[in-house]
C-alpha cells in the first residue's frame, strides 16, 4: 500500500486511488479558503486542488494539462491537480498558498 506524507501526517491508500478522494476522506485540508467552498468537486476544471507531488503517480492528461496551462497556474511550476492524480507509489504532497494553491510557500527561517 502506498504511503502519502502530507501536512505532518502519513496516510495509506490502495494503489491506483484518486489522490483528492484519499486526502479528503482523511480530513486533509486540500483547499485553501475560499476554494473549500467554491471548487469543481473533482472535475479538473477549477485548479484549486493543485499540489506539489514527489513520487509515483499517473501521467498528466489533457484536462489537467489544459487547466494548469491557464492563469494563475503555469505548467513550469510542476504542480498537479489532486483530483486528476492516481497514486502508484509512496508520495510526499505539499499544498502551496493562494486560492488555487499556486503561490510557493515561504521558506522556513534558517
Amino acid at each position: 500500500m502506498p504511503q502519502i506524507q502530507v501536512q505532518d501526517r502519513t496516510l495509506s491508500c490502495a494503489e491506483g486511488a484518486n489522490l483528492r478522494q484519499v486526502l479528503l476522506q482523511e480530513g486533509v485540508q486540500l483547499y485553501n479558503p475560499p476554494a473549500h467552498i467554491v471548487n469543481c468537486h473533482g472535475l479538473g476544471t477549477c485548479g484549486t486542488c493543485a499540489v506539489q507531488i514527489e513520487g509515483e503517480v499517473s501521467p498528466m492528461g489533457w484536462r489537467e494539462r489544459t487547466r494548469l496551462s491557464l492563469p494563475p497556474h503555469q505548467l513550469s511550476k510542476g504542480l498537479r491537480l489532486a483530483c486528476q492524480v492516481q497514486v502508484f507509489g509512496d508520495l510526499k504532497v505539499t499544498k502551496w498558498l493562494g486560492m488555487w494553491g499556486e503561490k510557493l510557500p515561504a521558506a522556513p527561517p534558517a
